[in-house]
């Protein structure tokens, strides 16, 4: 995994995600679901332009919320996620999420998935880009590329690669992990039509489940 990491970062993109606060990491990673990046950042800045707090967002109408998210999709069911979401950081957490990231990683995980609309990755990558935690949200790309690298099984969830590919990754590089093979699965190891040819890591690879 080591090799793996070394090659994706000499060739690949190691971006910054743009957010740190933990309610502003929520909506984010909540609005980018089953849609693209440039579509959620598009819903992502609608939205908090307007409502920039768990306050306001959770005052808001669910109208209010569908038209300032339309970009993002599906804006009907994370519009009620996000006021939810909102209501309950409000109520339960006086707007301030970051006195759960201070909590054990299994209990800040299983506290912040217990929020409307948020699995394991949205709580993973809270922890991660909020509160600085060595852990490896894993979405469709990352468990994509894990599974034709061989470090996962085709049939695992999401959960079950994430628990694989922690203990396998250098402490200290979870994080990094989860950009490189993010990038690596939009740049190359694409669901359909991957660009062997051109992989920085195509010898190490045993291309499983690839035709």
């Amino acid at each position: 995994m080591r090799e793996i990491l070394d090659r994706l970062k000499a060739s690949l993109e190691l971006w910054e995600y743009p957010y740190r606060d933990p309610f502003r990491v929520l909506v984010a990673t909540v609005l980018s679901q089953n849609t693209n990046w440039q579509n959620a950042k598009r819903a992502y800045d609608a939205l908090l332009t307007e409502l920039p707090t768990p306050k306001k967002l959770s005052e808001a109408s669910l109208r209010e919320i569908q038209k300032l998210i339309k970009p993002a999709g599906l804006h009907k069911n994370k519009s009620r996620a996000l006021k939810e979401i909102a209501q309950i950081i409000q109520e339960e957490y006086e707007g301030d999420l970051r006195q759960v990231l201070r909590k054990p990683i299994e209990e800040a995980r299983e506290e912040l998935t217990s929020l409307s609309g948020v699995g394991s990755k949205t709580a993973d990558c809270v922890l991660l880009f909020a509160g600085g935690r060595d852990v490896l949200p894993v979405d469709t790309h990352v468990a994509r590329t894990s599974k034709r690298l061989g470090f996962a099984d085709l049939k695992d969830t999401p959960e079950k690669v994430r628990e694989k590919l922690e203990p396998i990754v250098p402490k200290g590089r979870r994080g990094e992990a989860h950009i490189l093979l993010i990038e690596l699965g939009r740049t190359y190891c694409k669901a359909r039509n991957p660009n062997h040819s051109e992989c920085p890591v195509e010898e190490l690879c045993p291309k499983i489940g690839v035709d």
